[in-house]
């Protein structure tokens, strides 16, 4: 009878102790780090996050910018930061990226860092200056491989998306095409509209008002379908380089250890603010969509990535110093 009494106790007690974490969490103000600078996609998104889980939680999740190095330096923060639920990190597909790019650094991301849920992703749209003759994505392939290695494209820095997207257009299209550097997007489309580089992948948003304008032609969005915000423009996929697909994506990770059920409960709340009907009518109108896993379907999401990326990166010798 005591035996039978006693389990009854230490059941009870162990159903008390795993969940009392979890629901009295958090306590405190939760630090989302966004590894890149203020102004920028991830940090606009990363705002419209903390502010639902504000609101959700009734506890503040504060937004703290530590760009640097192309996101390896924030992206370190959280890895070495506890596994308590009270820092979390911002991260998009230039994480996915480095994994190959900087096989040397600080942290491992699938090793250090936990998939909590993703967020959005946006198109990206190939443009070119009005001088280049080829007026659809066919005529540029075209031109490209009759002069190899004379067309240039541009890009805010090696490794960053629209590097990528760039990369993965020349190997699956078969094409050779010279890449410019720059040290941000701006300059990157400065270059572009005044004509001293040819060709380049931005964000769809960021580069409407350009091709309204008559600024640069837009050949073709990148996603696997038509850009709801430029649904006039072919995408690459169905223009000739079948299955090509390099778009701009955002999520949130944690360090390793960080609780399963509160990595649950982000997930879920998470999930909720990016469903609802007022974000997605804002997000439409810029070319973002809502993205929704599990934690585990992210994972699997991050890993076929990393993989994506790494083959482009050695297939076109790509080295950061």
């Amino acid at each position: 009878m005591r035996w039978w009494k006693l389990g009854i106790v230490v059941a009870v007690l162990a159903g008390l102790a795993t969940p009392a974490g979890a629901q009295s969490w958090p306590t405190k103000p939760v630090r989302i780090v966004v590894p890149f600078g203020p102004g920028g996609p991830a940090d606009v998104y990363a705002r419209i996050v903390a502010q639902g889980l504000t609101e959700t939680f009734k506890q503040q999740f504060i937004i703290e910018n530590k760009p640097g190095a192309g996101a390896l330096i924030g992206t370190e923060v959280v890895a070495k930061a506890p596994a308590d639920g009270y820092t979390l990190l911002m991260m998009s597909n230039t994480h996915t990226v480095n994994e190959t790019l900087f096989a040397n650094k600080q942290y491992q991301l699938m090793r250090d860092l936990i998939p909590v849920a993703p967020v959005n992703s946006s198109d990206l749209v190939m443009v070119v200056h009005p001088s280049v003759p080829a007026k659809t994505l066919q005529e540029f392939i075209a031109l490209a491989k009759a002069s190899p290695g004379k067309l240039t494209y541009a890009s805010s820095g090696p490794g960053t998306p629209y590097h990528m997207a760039g990369e993965l257009f020349k190997s699956m299209s078969g094409t050779d095409i010279l890449h410019v550097p720059h040290k941000n997007s701006g300059e990157a489309r400065n270059d572009v509209m005044g004509g001293h580089v040819m060709m380049m992948f931005d964000a769809v948003t960021a580069m409407k008002g350009s091709i309204d304008a008559g600024e640069v032609r837009a050949l073709a969005t990148t996603g696997l379908k038509r850009s709801a915000v430029m649904p006039d423009v072919p995408t690459v996929n169905e223009s000739g380089v079948p299955g090509y697909e390099a778009t701009i994506w955002l999520g949130i990770m944690a360090p390793k250890g960080t609780p399963k059920d509160i990595v649950d409960r982000l997930n879920a709340e998470i999930e909720k603010i990016i469903a609802s009907p007022a974000i997605r009518e804002a997000w439409a109108k810029q070319g973002a969509v809502p993205m929704t896993m599990t934690p585990d379907q992210f994972g699997t999401f991050l890993r076929g990535d990393i993989d994506k990326w790494a083959k482009v990166i050695k297939a076109a010798g790509i080295k950061m110093q």
